[in-house]
């Protein structure tokens, strides 16, 4: 791969283009990354984080937003820090940081992945002050969730180690935590019943076969 053709293209939200200074992405420009476009937002806690997500696994990064106007320059690193964490092998975080040179800015085109990272900004939203504004522990705990938009039933954690062929986390006992919403039980007509009516569902006794002498036990007893 030539080195000027060696790219991250970030897709962030307007919230967040507005705060940062970087070279915009043509029309025709693509990661070069394996993990691909990452999405990006602003989130105004105290202090300022920026959210990222890859558009493949789903993987959120929390990263300090400040200074704005480096952010792009330092995303890199801080997606290092993350794939560390995940246990990937040093030679793939070294290959991905040099597709990465060249980081680029542009705008958001993939609604399911915005409504993801704006789980994951609600429930980090949740989560920051009682990881004591840990960053790289909110990124873990958060990578271990299942979105509500996840048809596969599978986490960022696990969908990554699938993306990269290694073991890691995928052979780890799941430990996932839901989004609120994301998985529904299944109803069946006597608990849709039971809810309709704020009552148990009664059961009703089988046929009785005996039509000469009739049933016990299922209305009156027949005469012998």
């Amino acid at each position: 791969m030539p080195d000027w053709w060696r790219m991250l293209v970030v897709r962030g939200t307007k919230k967040l283009r507005d705060r940062v200074r970087a070279t915009p992405a043509g029309d025709s420009d693509v990661s070069t990354t394996l993990l691909g476009d990452w999405f990006a937002t602003a989130l105004f806690w105290k202090p300022q984080v920026a959210l990222l997500v890859n558009e493949r696994t789903l993987l959120p990064v929390y990263m300090p937003l400040a200074p704005a106007a480096t952010l792009l320059d330092r995303v890199p690193d801080a997606i290092a820090s993350a794939l560390r964490l995940q246990g990937v092998d040093e030679a793939t975080i070294a290959s991905e940081l040099s597709a990465m040179s060249d980081a680029r800015i542009a705008p958001t085109n993939n609604p399911s992945i915005i409504g993801t990272m704006n789980g994951f900004a609600m429930q980090g939203t949740r989560r920051f002050g009682v990881t004591r504004f840990d960053l790289e522990q909110l990124t873990m705990e958060m990578s271990r969730m299942i979105t509500p938009l996840e048809k596969g039933g599978e986490s960022p954690d696990r969908r990554l180690a699938a993306l990269l062929g290694t073991g890691g986390r995928e052979q780890l006992p799941s430990n996932v935590i839901p989004f609120p919403g994301s998985h529904r039980p299944e109803t069946t007509p006597a608990s849709v019943g039971q809810r309709r009516s704020g009552r148990p569902a009664r059961s009703r006794p089988p046929p009785c076969a005996d039509r000469v002498h009739g049933c016990s036990g299922g209305g009156r007893a027949g005469k012998p």
